[in-house]
């Protein structure tokens, strides 16, 4: 996609397309740099105010990775007027609470008419220039630490063919709301080497990113990944789908995914919505970071 098109060479830009990082940064001056993303999606739940806590999670945990702490936010929307504006305002309203929980300001946004629903925010955020929590800098014998269970997208997929049971679903809800905050704090707070965000890439996906960008093999557990309840039967009974293909394809090239046992295998390439951070820490720094 990007072929082509000029690359960027300000000296003020400190992270920018070059790497597989989850925010742009651009230093203002030696004490100061802004960190910066956009990310939105199509509903991944039924309830409107959920989507809209659900996304502003989402695009919020772009700057946790980064190490950084956001600032303000800008809502970016595409409605279809037959769904009512009721419904526009309960996904505004969803983002509007997450965001007060993360104590960031609302500065207004942009939206239009569209045929297809999409929400999200583009946010903004600070960090100290020598303090940017990149995906390269793991280093041999590093801790890998994942700060909330897989499933959202198998899960996710069940629920819109009617086959997810509810106590599963709030769980899965629950899950993705949540703010990756305080999982970015311990992050600043211990040794952490390189961080990430699990999302639309899977996990296997954003692993294999940090583990180009560090130039080192990471080696994962296959029998202490963390799963959603309900997250190895949806994987097990539905079928394959977009994301989850593309996923599979680009990490078979790179890893030991094949070796896996298959339903596994599917929900370490899963494509996730508002994942946790993925973490390379120091080995005597691992304790603390979960702690």
């Amino acid at each position: 996609m990007l072929e082509g098109l000029p690359r960027v060479t300000d000296p003020r830009v400190l992270v920018g397309t070059g790497t597989f990082d989850d925010a742009g940064v651009v230093q203002l001056d030696d004490e100061l740099a802004l960190v910066q993303s956009v990310d939105f999606f199509t509903p991944v739940v039924d309830d409107p105010f959920d989507y809209g806590r659900i996304a502003a999670a989402n695009a919020l945990s772009d700057l946790y990775a980064m190490g950084a702490t956001p600032l303000s936010a800008l809502a970016v929307c595409a409605f279809p007027m037959q769904l009512g504006l009721p419904v526009l305002q309960r996904i505004l309203a969803g983002g509007l609470e997450t965001l007060r929980e993360a104590e960031v300001v609302p500065l207004g946004g942009h939206t239009v008419k569209g045929p297809e629903l999409t929400y999200g925010l583009a946010v903004t955020g600070t960090i100290h220039p020598r303090r940017i929590l990149a995906n390269a800098g793991a280093r041999v014998g590093d801790a890998l630490i994942l700060t909330k269970p897989l499933g959202t997208g198998v899960m996710s997929t069940a629920l819109k063919n009617d086959q997810l049971p509810a106590e599963h679903e709030r769980a899965m809800i629950a899950s993705m709301m949540r703010l990756n905050r305080v999982a970015g704090t311990a992050a600043c707070a211990t040794e952490t080497h390189a961080l990430t965000d699990i999302t639309g890439y899977g996990l296997l996906g954003h692993a294999l990113e940090l583990a180009l960008a560090s130039g080192v093999r990471l080696r994962l557990d296959a029998a202490a990944l963390p799963l959603l309840p309900g997250a190895y039967a949806a994987a097990e009974q539905g079928g394959d789908f977009g994301g989850l293909i593309a996923n599979r394809a680009w990490a078979a090239e790179r890893s030991n995914l094949g070796d896996l046992e298959p339903v596994t295998a599917k929900l370490l390439v899963d494509p996730q919505t508002s994942g946790g951070l993925f973490a390379a820490v120091a080995p005597g720094a691992a304790e603390a970071f979960v702690a």
